[in-house]
């Protein structure tokens, strides 16, 4: 193959990473590498819960991009993804339209929230940092409106989070670790807070051992954390949240829906017309199209599959840091006509963050870990992305230095 020019479409966990590995692997003249994406910045999606809580600035979240990538390998392009024009090779940008030899896709999530919600105001998902931030301040809005009301409504502090997953579990956490704060700062009475968590199944953080769930559980309700499992959210509306379960309908005043009902890839993809199972792109083994050698999708886009034991991954940050690291090596495989890998994952840790000092974690081994070991494995987990993205300067400019708080 010629000079390919190798165009990366998202700069979020795995995007940014494959155009940093491919700036390490190849050389300038091996190929030219563009990487595209609608902010200048990259931010931790994985702190946003913090970030909504107010437990974490939103500026520590943030790295911009041309500080991290080498722009003498990599043209950085500010604009927006359009559409994917699978067969003449080239993408629609809402300023330009640029061709492609190689192709990955890494435009990152969604909020699974239907239209008539995303325009709801009473409604917060936790989908981006502009999100969390008027979370954030709509929370704040509502604890100072209250002090200063003379007829008092408790709808103000009541905090509905609809999803009992890593981002609900990891918010109400950071939220009620925050609260003593908050209520002080606006003079409110703490104990008329609710933070009530709903979830749809039987149990919160599904596919986690029984006993993990029953510690998160537990951990939660000693601080306060009310929770409502086996309802289906219906509404909110009028200042009220309305929910079903056992067949019976139940009313919840409240002034805020935090959504954390789960996440789908980017709806650009469909429209491109890729191939959707699920909400995710089909790949295969080696992270490329079923019939299209030259595009590569990975990180929450992609429906990768474990090829030893048929199950789909679940999507995180570590899963999307792997998945670069794979896409690299088999793009440069690729353009010296050399045989591509398959992917796998070689660490399938996973964290739940439940506040300050607290969270479980179940690691490679079939070990789990809880309290502040847990947390002391992702913050561990984090630096080490920091260090591998940006070196030892990045690494103590946006690190969580604190190993043992969230």
């Amino acid at each position: 193959m010629n000079k390919p020019h190798i165009v990366i479409l998202g700069a979020g966990y795995g995007g940014l990473m494959t155009a940093i590995q491919l700036q390490i692997i190849l050389h300038v003249n091996e190929a030219d590498i563009t990487l595209v994406n609608n902010n200048d910045y990259h931010y931790q999606t994985n702190w946003l819960h913090e970030n909504a809580a107010g437990t974490l600035k939103p500026e520590q979240a943030v790295i911009p991009i041309r500080e991290v990538i080498n722009q003498n390998k990599i043209e950085f392009i500010l604009d927006e993804v359009i559409l994917i024009k699978e067969k003449s090779k080239k993408v629609k940008l809402s300023k330009q339209e640029i061709s492609y030899d190689i192709l990955v896709v890494s435009l990152g999530f969604e909020a699974k929230v239907s239209a008539e919600l995303q325009k709801n105001e009473q409604v917060f998902p936790i989908a981006n940092l502009n999100n969390a931030r008027v979370l954030r301040e709509h929370l704040e809005y509502n604890f100072a409106k209250y002090a200063n009301e003379t007829e008092k409504d408790l709808a103000r502090l009541n905090i509905i989070i609809v999803g009992g997953g890593l981002t609900g579990i990891g918010f109400a956490g950071e939220f009620v670790n925050r609260l003593p704060e908050l209520s002080k700062e606006y003079d409110v009475d703490k104990m008329l807070v609710r933070i009530i968590t709903m979830e749809n199944n039987s149990t919160i953080l599904s596919g986690w051992k029984e006993s993990m769930v029953n510690y998160a559980m537990n951990s939660l309700e000693s601080r306060g954390i009310e929770f409502i499992t086996g309802a289906n959210f219906i509404e909110a509306k009028d200042n009220w949240v309305i929910y079903e379960k056992n067949n019976q309908q139940f009313k919840i005043p409240a002034m805020t829906t935090v959504w954390a009902g789960g996440v789908s890839a980017n709806s650009l993809l469909s429209q491109s017309g890729l191939p959707i199972t699920d909400g995710k792109v089909d790949v295969r083994t080696d992270l490329r199209l079923p019939e299209n050698d030259d595009i590569y999708v990975i990180g929450d886009c992609a429906r990768i599959v474990d090829s030893k034991t048929g199950a789909v991954y679940s999507s995180d940050v570590r899963l999307a840091i792997e998945a670069a690291r794979t896409t690299a090596q088999n793009i440069k495989a690729q353009i010296h006509g050399e045989e591509l890998t398959d992917f796998s994952m070689k660490d399938s840790t996973s964290v739940a963050s439940l506040g300050e000092n607290d969270g479980i974690a179940a690691i490679t081994n079939g070990k789990y870990w809880i309290g502040w070991k847990a947390i002391f494995l992702k913050r561990m987990t984090e630096n080490l992305y920091l260090f591998k993205l940006g070196g030892l300067n990045l690494s103590m400019k946006k690190g969580r230095l604190n190993l043992f708080t969230s």
